[in-house]
């Protein structure tokens, strides 16, 4: 699941010299690919959600960054194109931690050879993530295998968490898509996740081009799902993780944890461990992004033209409130599925994955 087979978000063309991504704000209407070829690109990118998924923002950003110092090899070039970078979504971590990779490596070099340092930085991000993302397939593969029935595993999920997040694989859908390849008849329940329609929109579409049964449902119908036995797992990915083991996620997921729990269902939360905020010792410290009213009050679809419009669907006036993440406590999370293997989501379960990232977080 790489560029090879078109199942892919983030795209280097060596021969322009830039960066192509999904233009995720028109899907699943219009499958469009956007040159990122600028800082203000790739802020813009990020900010307007036309990449989204914490580790696909980190590697935007990382781009972001060297496209600056193509332009601008200064100290004081690159310490504003990562503040510009910093401000365009505060919750992800992933972004802070590209940035620190991009930074670290750069740093001691004169400016005239930050720009080819920095690109070999953001590439070799780039590669890692899919590595990374395959692996956390291969290791929730193996939580889908126990659960194997006569019939298809029926899997929840929530928001988007597949390769449209990241650059290929995903990472709740990971272990989806190599379910799949490996003969597990999975079925996945799809939250539509108002307002933005995440799951409706690029989950489901995702999961559709690679041939996964699923089905779409509406966010209030989640609870009655588990409690009527039709749901084996809920799978979520995560934008940020506290040293704690508390999970900030798409707005929504507090609720399927607490569902899960009531009934006995598992609640796996996948993410590659630059997720994981060591600095943040728990979730009530993670920065909460609250969005435009907008998003809430009015919906953007196709009409039967096939235009793309927008419609207001509350009274004139209305006011709303929309924050984009909630966060789940560590006791709620069965278990965290990471590149590294599966660990508890508690402070002694996250120790191991403290000493790997100190590890893979040294300048390349």
């Amino acid at each position: 699941m790489t560029d090879a087979d078109g199942l892919c978000s983030l795209r280097w063309d060596p021969v322009r010299q830039v960066v192509e991504v999904i233009d995720q704000t028109l899907l699943p209407h219009e499958l469009l690919w956007r040159q990122l070829d600028s800082l203000s690109d790739c802020c813009r990118a990020i900010s307007t959600m036309q990449v989204r998924g914490a580790p696909l923002i980190g590697i935007t950003a990382a781009f972001g960054l060297a496209c600056a110092l193509r332009d601008d090899g200064t100290d004081a070039s690159m310490d504003a194109a990562c503040a510009a970078l910093l401000n365009t979504r505060p919750t992800a971590v992933n972004l802070r931690w590209a940035l620190d990779q991009v930074t670290a490596r750069v740093r001691a070099l004169p400016p005239v050879r930050r720009y080819r340092a920095a690109l070999d930085t953001a590439l070799a991000l780039r590669r890692a993530d899919i590595a990374s993302c395959a692996r956390i397939g291969e290791h929730g593969l193996r939580l889908l295998q126990r659960l194997e029935l006569a019939r298809p595993v029926n899997i929840m999920t929530h928001c988007n968490a597949g390769w449209l997040a990241t650059v290929a694989w995903g990472t709740a859908l990971a272990p989806v898509y190599k379910a799949r390849a490996a003969g597990v008849a999975v079925h996945v329940w799809v939250s539509e996740t108002r307002p933005r329609n995440q799951g409706m929109n690029l989950t489901a579409w995702e999961l559709q081009r690679a041939g996964v049964p699923c089905t779409v449902v509406v966010d209030n119908s989640c609870g009655q799902l588990l409690q009527r036995g039709l749901v084996d797992c809920v799978l979520v990915g995560s934008d940020r993780v506290a040293a704690n083991g508390d999970v900030c996620n798409k707005i929504g997921t507090y609720l399927k944890a607490l569902a899960a729990r009531a009934n006995q269902v598992p609640f796996y939360v996948a993410l590659p461990i630059s997720t994981i905020d060591w600095q943040c010792p728990a979730g009530e410290q993670i920065p909460i992004e609250n969005r435009d009213a907008a998003e809430v009050l009015s919906i953007a679809g196709r009409d039967a033209g096939g235009a793309t419009v927008e419609v207001g669907l509350a009274a004139p006036g209305s006011r709303a409130l929309n924050p984009a993440f909630d966060v789940t406590p560590a006791h709620l999370v069965s278990a965290l599925i990471t590149e590294h293997g599966i660990f508890s989501a508690d402070p002694t379960g996250l120790a191991p994955l403290r000493a790997h990232q100190v590890f893979s977080s040294r300048p390349m």
